[in-house]
C-alpha cells in the first residue's frame, strides 16, 4: 500500500470512529441515522447528476451493497442501543478485515504473506479478548450479537464494493448511486414518526447531519482507496479506527472497565497494521 493510499484510509478511520461516536451519544439514534442517510442521499444526487454513470457490469454490486447497507443500519442501531462504543465498535470493525481478506482470496485470488496471516490472528485474538474479558458476562448479549452480525455485514459490503467499483469505470458514479439508494432509511424513520414530527429535536437532526458528513467522507475515501490498493489492506487499515473508538468511549463517555478494552483495541490495531504492511 502506498503512502498516499495509507493516508487516505487513516483519515477515513478517524472520520468513521467519530461519526459512530455521534450515533452513540445521540438521545434519538433513529433520527440521527435518518439524518446520516439524508446526507448520503443529498451527496448521492449531486454525484449521480455530475459523474459518469457506472458501467452495467457494476449494477448488480450496487444493488447488493445497498441491501446489505440496510441491514447494517438496523444492526448499528441495535448495537448502540444495548452496548458501549468501546466494546461494540471493536467487535464489529475488527471482524471485518479477516472476513474481507478471506472473501478477497476466494473471489479474486488476493493472497496474504505470513505477516498478513499473523495480523489476522492478532485481530481475531483481540476481538475474542474483548468479547470474553472479565465483566463481559454482564454485557447485554444482544449488543455482542448485533455487533458480530454487523462485522459480517461490513465485510460483505466491503468485498462487494471493492469488486463493484473496479468494474464501474466511474468510482464517483458508483458512490453516487450507493448513497442515493439509501433514501428508504430516511423515509422509514419519517414514516414511523408520522404525526409526531414536532417531537424531533433540531439539535439531534444537526448532530445527524454532521455525522452524515463524516460518514460520507469516510466511505468515499475508502471507496477511492479500493481502486488503488488491495481490498484486504484497505479494510485492515480502516479498522485502525478501533483505537480511536475505544479512546472516545473511555475518555468521553466514561465507559468501563478500561484496561482490558484498551489492551484488546491495541491488539486489534497491531493486527491491522501487520495486515496492512504485509
Amino acid at each position: 500500500m502506498s503512502g498516499f493510499a495509507l493516508t487516505i484510509v487513516l483519515a477515513a478511520a478517524f472520520l468513521h470512529a467519530s461519526w459512530n461516536a455521534v450515533v452513540k451519544a445521540a438521545t434519538d439514534r433513529a433520527v440521527v441515522l435518518a439524518a446520516v442517510s439524508a446526507t448520503h442521499v443529498t451527496l448521492g444526487t449531486v454525484l449521480v447528476l455530475s459523474a459518469p454513470s457506472p458501467s452495467p457490469e457494476s449494477w448488480p454490486y450496487i444493488v447488493l451493497s445497498t441491501v446489505i447497507h440496510f441491514g447494517y443500519y438496523i444492526f448499528l442501531f441495535q448495537s448502540y442501543r444495548f452496548g458501549d462504543l468501546s466494546q461494540v465498535y471493536p467487535i464489529a470493525r475488527g471482524l471485518a478485515p479477516a472476513l474481507v481478506a478471506f472473501g478477497a482470496y476466494v473471489m479474486i485470488g488476493e493472497t496474504l504473506p505470513p505477516l498478513g496471516w499473523a495480523g489476522l490472528g492478532a485481530i481475531t485474538f483481540g476481538i475474542a479478548f474483548l468479547a470474553f474479558q472479565r465483566g463481559a458476562a454482564n454485557a447485554d448479549p444482544r449488543a455482542v450479537a448485533a455487533a458480530a452480525t454487523n462485522g459480517v455485514l461490513i465485510a460483505s459490503y466491503s468485498v462487494v464494493d471493492g469488486l463493484g467499483v473496479r468494474l464501474s469505470d466511474s468510482p464517483f458514479g458508483y458512490m453516487g448511486w450507493l448513497f442515493l439508494l439509501e433514501f428508504p432509511v430516511t423515509l422509514f424513520v419519517l414514516f414511523r414518526r408520522r404525526g409526531a414530527t414536532h417531537t424531533i429535536d433540531g439539535k439531534t437532526v444537526m448532530l445527524g447531519l454532521v455525522g452524515g458528513l463524516g460518514a460520507v467522507a469516510a466511505y468515499g475515501l475508502v471507496i477511492y482507496a479500493k481502486t488503488i490498493a488491495p481490498l484486504g489492506a484497505v479494510s485492515a487499515v480502516r479498522e485502525s479506527s478501533v483505537i480511536i473508538a475505544a479512546l472516545i468511549g473511555l475518555f468521553i463517555f466514561g465507559e468501563r472497565p478500561w484496561p482490558a478494552r484498551i489492551v484488546s483495541a491495541v491488539i486489534v490495531a497491531c493486527g491491522v497494521v501487520a495486515l496492512a504492511f504485509s
